[in-house]
């Protein structure tokens, strides 16, 4: 009978294998983790998606300051009061908000294609249902979807438009991405095409063109100030401060200006650039 020594090859063997199941077992674990496989690939744990927390403005005060209830500067030109409102706002009184004199809002419908705003209904219905003029808008992720995915998913979920003279067009969130890099991760140009897709197949799937959300700062270090849709999509810029400030580039004025997101009831709040026939006429494109 063969005595087994300690540089005996048939223990190698085995030490060799046992080690090896060992490995086996525990990459087995880690790739069976949600999200370890691309964290390991970027060298870091995914943050945890949270679109509940995400509203047009939610990113532009973290990175650009300010928020405070700042009034508008005050003008001799005619302007409507507004708001824009979101899932974390859960319900809002809608009748509190027309007696202040807010004639029009916002309300955030979709995020991906994979969020919906769970208070939409009692948002876009109930501001409707006091009078006021409303419309919907996507928070954009342009890291995770082609923007007709996300300009489908949106008109699918709320995002549509109807000739009824209560109904803004939709409207495309573009700002500082909450889950990471900046700009998205993409170029200025793949962000470009990005939109251009968006707002293609929403006038497809609409007849409208929509209206754009986003800062002068962002779209400065992300598109690289582009020019590409002054001529056709409204813009509705953040500011928080007595005046709108410079405009990006194509952009001759504002058709919206949200100036503070910490006004009375909901907080975000927006002044609507002309008479209240233009918002009509915005309306009923």
């Amino acid at each position: 009978m063969p005595v087994l020594r300690s540089g005996s090859p048939h223990r190698s063997v085995r030490t060799r294998t046992t080690v090896a199941g060992i490995l086996l077992a525990t990459v087995s674990l880690l790739v069976g983790l949600p999200g370890t496989a691309g964290a390991a690939a970027a060298g870091h744990a995914p943050e945890p998606r949270h679109p509940e927390q995400d509203w047009a403005g939610s990113q532009i005060a973290r990175h650009e300051g300010g928020g405070g209830g700042v009034l508008p500067t005050p003008s001799l030109a005619a302007t409507v009061e507004g708001v824009d409102v979101s899932g974390h706002q859960g319900n809002v009184n809608w009748s509190g908000l027309w007696s202040g004199g807010v004639k029009f809002a916002y309300v955030k419908a979709t995020e991906s294609t994979s969020y919906t705003n769970p208070y939409f209904a009692q948002q876009y219905n109930g501001s409707y249902d006091t009078g006021m003029i409303r419309g919907a808008y996507h928070f954009a992720t342009p890291d995770t979807s082609s923007g007709a995915a996300q300009a489908n998913y949106f008109v699918d979920h709320g995002g549509g438009w109807s000739k009824d003279g209560k109904t803004l067009p939709g409207a495309l969130d573009m700002e500082y991405n909450p889950y990471g890099d900046t700009c998205y991760g993409m170029t200025a140009t793949g962000l470009v095409n990005w939109m251009k897709d968006w707002f293609a197949t929403y006038k497809a799937r609409t007849g409208r063109d929509a209206v754009i959300y986003t800062s002068t700062s962002w779209w400065k270090q992300c598109t690289g100030n582009s020019a590409a849709f002054g001529a056709t999509n409204p813009l509705w810029v953040p500011r928080y401060g007595s005046s709108v400030g410079e405009l990006p580039a194509g952009w001759g004025f504002h058709t919206i200006w949200q100036y503070t997101s910490t006004g009375p009831t909901v907080g975000d709040r927006d002044s609507f650039n002309g008479a209240y026939d233009r918002l009509q006429a915005l309306a009923n494109g």
